[in-house]
């Protein structure tokens, strides 16, 4: 297997998602990570149950998903031997990840290596008055104004149903350490990086934040629907939900004639911002005709249409399509979710 990465050390001194994410990804495209757990360890490591044994210890399935694989060293930065120690893996490090309160990082080990690139994931910034805050998942969800787009329109405020901030922040810690490396390998210089979960929590909002600036309105929660697209949500199908996905004017004129709609007389729909404008009425219409059919009978009928029933996470896991590129794999007798990444050359 090609491994990108081959060689480069990294040092994960961060904690609980975000930046144990960003090392899996280096890890995943075959970085040696070197994690540094305080003496109790990762709080993670109770996030359960489930639990599973790792190395002899019984840890949260929680903190397999990010960290199966690491070798995993404890020690007590209060403690100055110890601290002395993980400086000297500073020292030797390619990267440095650390999720510590803005600033501790730098008590303890500046100046970093030359040649390192060093990412720091806060909360919210090195600047601004909640610079000193920390912060989770769920609190970033709520500040950010994701929650206040995420629920039924009739009901309250609902979270995504996985920590999205934490993780994307890791993705985006992931790419610019890689970016680093690459200017590294041009210039011979180190980086550093600084990323934070608010930041990375608004620019997650894309084009909902955009709708707000042109538009000068707050979007509101709509389910399952879209806001710029219809129809495009979840339908009740006879034996469960089935989401349809309709992108195009060629995928709706497709729609239409696979569930053999009947239009109103007086329906203008061949056009999204048509459909958007009589939302109730298309979905209505839609409800229709998908309720009497099987989930699979919509997704025989639908060829063209973006559509997939509404699964469990076991169902997913189990899909054909899940298996065939091997979705799911073992590592320590553990399983998990294999990496996306795959390199054919």
């Amino acid at each position: 297997m090609f491994r990108p990465l081959e060689g480069v050390r990294v040092l994960d001194l961060s904690r609980v998602l975000a930046g144990p994410y960003a090392a899996k990804l280096l890890q995943d495209l075959g970085a040696d990570v070197l994690r540094v757990e305080a003496p109790w360890g990762d709080d993670t490591r109770g996030w359960g149950p489930p639990f599973t044994e790792v190395d002899g210890d019984e840890v949260a399935a929680y903190w397999t998903s990010v960290n199966l694989g690491k070798q995993v060293i404890r020690r007590d930065l209060r403690i100055e031997e110890d601290l002395e120690d993980v400086r000297r893996l500073v020292a030797n490090a390619d990267v440095i990840l650390e999720n510590f309160r803005p600033g501790r990082a730098d008590a303890w080990f500046a100046p970093w290596p030359e040649r390192a690139v060093v990412c720091s994931i806060t909360a919210y910034g090195n600047d601004g008055p909640r610079r000193d805050e920390g912060g989770y998942d769920l609190a970033m969800q709520a500040r950010s104004g994701l929650m206040g787009i995420t629920g039924d329109a009739e009901g309250g405020p609902a979270k995504v149903g996985v920590a999205v901030i934490d993780v994307v922040t890791g993705l985006h810690a992931g790419a610019a350490v890689l970016a680093a490396l690459f200017r590294r390998e041009r210039e011979g210089v180190g980086s550093r990086l600084t990323l934070s979960l608010w930041d990375c929590a608004l620019d997650l909002l894309i084009n909902q934040a955009q709708n707000a600036l042109v538009g000068g309105t707050n979007p509101g929660r709509m389910g399952t629907a879209h806001p710029n697209l219809v129809p495009y949500r979840a339908f009740q199908a006879a034996d469960g939900e089935v989401a349809i996905a309709v992108g195009s004017d060629a995928q709706w004129a497709k729609l239409v004639g696979a569930l053999e709609l009947t239009l109103p007389e007086d329906a203008e729909w061949s056009t999204n911002p048509s459909r958007v404008t009589d939302r109730v009425r298309v979905e209505t219409c839609v409800a229709k005709a998908v309720a009497p059919l099987t989930r699979a009978e919509v997704e025989a009928r639908l060829v063209g249409v973006p559509c997939a029933p509404v699964n469990r996470i076991l169902e997913a896991l189990d899909d054909a399509q899940a298996k065939a590129t091997g979705a799911r794999i073992e590592t320590d007798g553990v399983p998990h979710v294999a990496s996306p990444h795959r390199f054919h050359t």
